[in-house]
């Protein structure tokens, strides 16, 4: 069992700056990809960012260059720091991580129960 919790999330005024953390924990073997994802009051989830354990990044079309990933692999902890936030970024954000834990070994996906951020004057 893998357990994956967010924390950061809360209200900012536009152009402001968040910073959200997903720390998993469990019986983990090692974490391959650790993502965010949001998703907005009628609309799909989509990709925020994604880093591999290896440093690989990709990141969201609607983000590019206002949100920066990264990863603590000795505390299995990803972060999401978000900066010049805009009312369309408002939404609950979900941190994604595929985790091979004991004892199947096997990568399998895991979501968070995810954290509102509201970008708000």
């Amino acid at each position: 069992q893998v357990h994956l919790e967010e924390s950061g999330g809360g209200s900012v005024q536009p152009g402001g700056s968040l910073t959200l953390s997903c720390a998993a924990s469990g019986n983990i073997f090692a974490i391959n990809e650790m993502a965010w994802y949001r998703q907005a009051p009628g609309k799909e989830r989509e990709l925020v960012a994604q880093m591999s354990n290896y440093g690989s990044i990709i990141y969201g079309e609607s983000v590019k260059g206002r949100v920066t990933i990264s990863r603590d692999n000795a505390k299995n902890t990803a972060y999401l720091r978000m900066y010049s936030l805009e009312p369309e970024d408002t939404a609950v954000y979900y941190c994604n991580a595929e985790v091979q834990a004991y004892p199947s070994w096997r990568p399998d996906i895991w979501w968070g129960q995810g954290t509102q951020v509201t970008v708000s004057s």
